[in-house]
């Protein structure tokens, strides 16, 4: 990379301060700030870099998925961010309604409807709260990383300045700035279809829902007067990915899909996008790091993006505050991209056959009749609703049984009951279990695991509520499980 990348004239540190910081989040959305609150929890509140002056109000995602749901409430955040569906939903896969999430949903709700700016305002409330640090207008312009730090340079309101930090991390977008500064690749499968969204006035009633004809696809939501369109146009991507979209384009895209007029007026928050699924080579390239849409992007089918990089703010959070604090096991910060990029790929992957089946070909018509129909199986439909929800992560954490989602527990203490879930709000790993020879090994660690005791099968829970380890196993199995995750039992104090 040229050296001129990193060059601002005339820098004045003072509109920042020289001093080092720990974490520096790059990027202000629903991610970002997630992150912020899960470093903020830990004891490590970040700086968090928003390039936008004020927050853009626009929700491009606006579906939480069960697994997020489930994260979210183990914080203390579901109640706030939407609006709760439980038991059956039905859902899509490749537009065709025939999933129900319900039977995979497990505990809590199936879906929430939750406007990503809406969530992105609680999540930012909840990181202030525990001490972030969030500087809106400022827009990193260079990076530079060696063995000890991370020296960025920024544009703010007042002028550029370097800030300089321990780690940094990406959450700002497909486009990341952090992701190429750092030289991080980013590959995979380029766009063949092009899609446009926007809201507009319709000046006569349409059919709401998805259409999909022989020559593409059609989005209504509302139907009549103020309402949002998409198009998905599967004659080519877009000859200017960057090019304004201006309602006749719109328009004419729409009408082609329908093969009919459609009047418009009124148009606001016009959008073009394709359907490239990218990833990053690697979640962590020293100490960079890359989270988001910064780390993956694919189509929109399944509202899944959202849901996969708010689980990377969960996963990553405490695992880097473990570094910053001091007392990190070797290979945790690497367990990062270890566990979470499996997930995205595999997103990646469903995505892709989503398009696929979505061709508006006539020739792809029994094959999406065949398929509607194998989405009629209980095995199929928990299949891809688990894939869908997210519900069936699992990470290998090196012990048989363990790396899912601990459900949540009803727990009988001595104090009175408690649920799993409540005692997750602290953000601190948990042992539970009542054996002897158990609590023994776990008190080692007592500064750092909490344990609770109450007659129940034994497990120890990550701050992120996955197991990293279960019964059946013993005290030399647990020893190794909590080294693996939390380190030294006697180191205390952050280097």
């Amino acid at each position: 990379m040229p050296d001129e990348t990193f060059r601002v004239a005339e820098v004045d540190t003072s509109v920042a301060g020289a001093a080092m910081v720990d974490v520096v989040v790059v990027g202000g959305g629903p991610v970002g700030m997630l992150l912020a609150a899960e470093l903020a929890l830990q004891g490590t509140p970040p700086v968090v870099l928003e390039r936008l002056p004020t927050p853009s109000g626009e929700s491009k995602a606006g579906t939480l998925h069960a697994r997020t749901a489930q994260t979210l409430n183990r914080r203390g955040l579901l109640d706030a961010v939407g609006r709760s569906s439980y038991g059956s939903v039905r859902f899509h896969f490749s537009g065709m309604f025939e999933l129900d999430l319900g039977t995979v949903a497990g505990e809590g709700p199936t879906l929430v409807g939750s406007p990503q700016a809406r969530a992105e305002q609680i999540f930012a409330d909840r990181a202030t709260e525990l001490g972030a640090e969030i500087r809106r207008g400022h827009e990193v312009a260079g990076l530079a990383q060696d063995a000890d730090r991370v020296t960025l340079t920024v544009h703010g309101p007042a002028g550029p300045y370097e800030l300089t930090a321990r780690y940094v991390v990406g959450t700002d977008g497909a486009r990341s700035a952090v992701r190429r500064l750092a030289g991080i690749p980013f590959t995979g499968t380029k766009a063949g279809v092009a899609a446009l969204m926007g809201e507009v006035r319709l000046l006569d009633p349409l059919p709401g829902g998805w259409h999909r004809t022989s020559r593409g696809w059609l989005m209504i939501w509302g139907g009549y007067g103020h309402s949002r369109i998409g198009t998905y146009d599967f004659r080519g991507p877009h000859p200017d990915r960057e090019a304004p979209v201006t309602m006749e384009e719109l328009r004419s895209t729409a009408e082609h899909i329908a093969g009919r007029p459609i009047r418009m007026a009124e148009p606001r928050t016009l959008t073009r996008y394709g359907d490239a699924a990218l990833q990053a080579e690697t979640y962590r390239l020293g100490r960079v790091l890359v989270a988001g849409d910064a780390a993956h992007v694919h189509f929109p089918w399944g509202g899944q993006g959202l849901n996969t990089g708010l689980e990377d703010a969960a996963n990553l959070g405490w695992k880097l505050a473990a570094h910053v604090r001091g007392w990190a096991p070797d290979g945790l910060l690497d367990s990062y991209h270890d566990e979470r990029y499996p997930v995205a790929a595999r997103v990646l992957w469903n995505v892709r056959a989503q398009t696929a089946l979505a061709d508006p070909d006539p020739r792809i018509d029994p094959l999406r009749e065949l398929f509607a129909d194998l989405m009629g199986l209980d095995q199929v439909n928990d299949y891809l609703g688990s894939m869908i929800s997210g519900t069936g992560t699992a990470y290998d954490v090196g012990h048989p049984g363990a790396g899912r989602l601990v459900p949540d527990l009803e727990l009988t203490t001595a104090g009175g009951v408690v649920t799993l879930v409540e005692l997750l709000r602290a953000g601190r790993p948990l042992f539970l279990g009542d054996r002897d020879d158990l609590l023994d090994v776990v008190a080692r660690w007592a500064h750092r695991v909490d344990t609770v005791e109450v007659s129940c099968e034994p497990i120890l829970v990550r701050p992120d509520g996955y197991a990293a380890w279960s019964a059946p196993g013993d005290a030399s199995t647990l020893r190794t499980a909590l080294y693996r995750w939390f380190g030294e039992p006697d180191q205390v104090t952050a280097n």
